[in-house]
């Protein structure tokens, strides 16, 4: 059917989008993990408050710097983006589990930054920006895919 097979193709699409946006958020938490790291001062350029935010001790799970844990999800979605935009269908449930679970961090990162902390990170801004834009690209594939699994 052809137009089965334009629907595959958006999705196809949507996913592959969805993998390159997640390469910002891989970039962004591994700058964020290396400052950690090393003890390096954040050059916050835009608003002020980032070294509020990562100093914070919402900023560490344990030893583990939250950018690293960040890091890793967006690891993993890249991932299984690129799998699911080949064609790896029985993967899209996993990403979309996964999206909905950065997607609850994000909204609890950012109530902490609103209301806890009372500053805002650029970087973690930035992070939530690319987990929302995330989360809507799998959510419209996940719509458009056909019932069966490819």
């Amino acid at each position: 059917m052809p137009g089965t097979c334009d629907s595959s193709k958006k999705i196809i699409w949507l996913y592959l989008i969805a993998a390159i946006v997640s390469l910002i958020g891989l970039g962004d938490a591994i700058y964020l993990t290396i400052q950690d790291i090393t003890g390096e001062s954040l050059r916050c350029t835009i608003i002020s408050g980032c070294s509020e935010v990562l100093s914070s001790k919402y900023a560490h799970v344990g030893p583990v710097p939250l950018a690293a844990i960040g890091a890793f999800a967006y690891f993993v979605f890249f991932s299984l983006a690129i799998l699911a935009a080949f064609g790896y269908g029985f993967l899209r449930p996993l990403l979309l589990i996964l999206v909905s679970f950065m997607f609850l961090a994000t909204l609890w990162l950012l109530y902490l930054q609103a209301f806890v902390i009372g500053h805002f990170c650029q970087y973690c801004l930035l992070s939530a920006a690319v987990t929302i834009i995330l989360t809507v690209l799998v959510i419209m594939a996940s719509r458009l895919s056909p019932r069966t699994n490819v």
